[in-house]
């Protein structure tokens, strides 16, 4: 029988997110500053490391696996990864989350190594408001990305909006079109307090998944589905029976950490237990102390569930209790 990776709240966690780099062709407004500061190439985890630790998440019952970043696409190797990694005995899914500027390069070679699934981050498709919001992003790009990559016949293929208040919630309806024309899914998701930002405040531009529903309903009414995809969006569908499904990431408003069955490498190799607490173990060390051994990687990983937190505390309105940036955590 498979071993399973069980917390001290009986949470069996069978999905892990991969960060493999903090770096990023992107400057998103809510991801992280405009000036970032990278971590050394020596201290990001090698790529064969990486495979090491996804190989010992699955032998511990883990079934997903999703690559993040900064933007995955960026690192160089990434298909060889990807290929390496989708042909672990026992992993159901590999999927990967993407800001879409590099898939028509790599969209072909990604689903030829084996990824199952995209998400790609779209806030706005109004070429002016996602330049302000990406800081250095072209909307055409992605927009191509996205169509390239559909032609690519992936299982699945998501958009991720991060909605602001002032800034880009009059275009709730047009990205509910658009992913209705592309036939595509869409998850909406709860801006996170992770990181220091002065480019705004998080507390006013904070939009609940509870109003982008009501705007939403104003045009297209929605009922809630028992629906799930591992992760934590809840899933609604198109009441006229429209095919693409809307989810929501709730955070704030409805926290799902009682189901959380995830945890995250950052790019640094830290086991982070939790998104929103400091949790975490140094899986770097583990792995460069013991080279291409399995079983110590085990170890650390069993060992090191006993530290996940029951909840997260997030609270906009008080000062930032993580440091870390999106990017650096895997996003």
């Amino acid at each position: 029988m498979t071993e399973q990776l069980i917390d001290k709240f009986n949470r069996v966690v069978d999905y892990v997110r991969i960060s493999v780099t903090d770096r990023c062709d992107f400057r998103c407004v809510y991801c992280m500053a405009e000036d970032m500061v990278f971590a050394p190439r020596s201290e990001i985890l090698t790529l064969e490391e990486i495979q090491l630790i996804a190989q010992a998440f699955v032998e511990l019952g883990v079934s997903k696996i999703r690559l993040t970043g900064g933007e995955p696409l960026v690192r160089k190797g990434i298909t060889q990864l990807v290929a390496g990694v989708s042909q672990l005995p026992g992993l159901n899914e590999l999927n990967m989350t993407t800001n879409g500027s590099q898939l028509t390069q790599q969209a072909a070679a990604l689903k030829q190594g084996g990824l199952n699934r995209l998400n790609i981050s779209l806030d706005s498709l109004q070429p002016e408001k996602f330049k302000q919001l990406t800081r250095t992003g072209e909307l055409q790009t992605v927009l191509d990305g996205i169509l390239y990559a559909q032609a690519q016949g992936f299982d699945d293929i998501k958009i991720n909006s991060v909605i602001l208040k002032g800034r880009n919630d009059d275009e709730i309806l047009d990205l509910i079109e658009f992913i209705r024309a592309q036939q595509l899914g869409i998850s909406f998701i709860e801006e996170m307090p992770l990181g220091e930002i002065e480019e705004h405040d998080r507390a006013l531009t904070f939009m609940s998944s509870a109003e982008i529903r009501e705007i939403i309903a104003q045009k297209y009414p929605l009922v809630a589905s028992e629906e799930t995809s591992g992760g934590p969006s809840r899933y609604w569908h198109f009441a006229d029976g429209h095919n693409s499904r809307v989810g929501f990431i709730s955070p704030h408003s409805h926290n799902f950490c009682g189901e959380c069955n995830r945890v995250r490498i950052t790019a640094q190799g830290r086991l982070l237990l939790c998104l929103g607490n400091e949790h975490s173990i140094d899986l770097k060390t583990v792995v460069r102390h013991y080279p291409g051994e399995l079983e110590p990687v085990k170890q650390a990983i069993r060992e090191a569930m006993d530290l996940k937190p029951e909840r997260h505390h997030f609270d906009l309105g008080s000062e930032v209790q993580i440091l870390r940036f999106m990017n650096s955590t895997g996003g």
